[in-house]
């Protein structure tokens, strides 16, 4: 496999991972979510502000509103860290190379 298959096959593993927890396997409760958070993103948790920050996340993405998060209604929350964390690393570049 390619690197980008990889981190792929990786986001879809770990996704099932914290699913499974509940028995589901195809979706994470609140529960399962902030447990994914902290074990997988857990830099981005503390630098929050607001404690009730996997609330708030669950709460957007959660587009049929039956409290569980299915892999596509996952994915914008990895797709929004990834375009933060790409404008960091420009913007990095940019400093290293003055």
């Amino acid at each position: 496999m390619t690197e980008l298959e990889k981190c792929m096959e990786s986001l879809i593993v770990i996704f099932h991972r914290y699913a499974s927890e509940s028995g589901d396997g195809n979706t994470l409760t609140k529960k399962e979510l902030k447990k994914l958070i902290e074990g997988e993103l857990p830099s981005f948790l503390k630098a929050q502000k607001n404690p009730k920050t996997v609330d708030c996340i669950m709460k957007d993405l959660d587009l049929n509103k039956d409290d569980k998060l299915d892999f596509e209604e996952f994915l914008p929350l990895i797709v929004g860290l990834s375009l933060a964390c790409e404008k960091c690393y420009v913007l990095r570049e940019k400093k290293s190379k003055k």
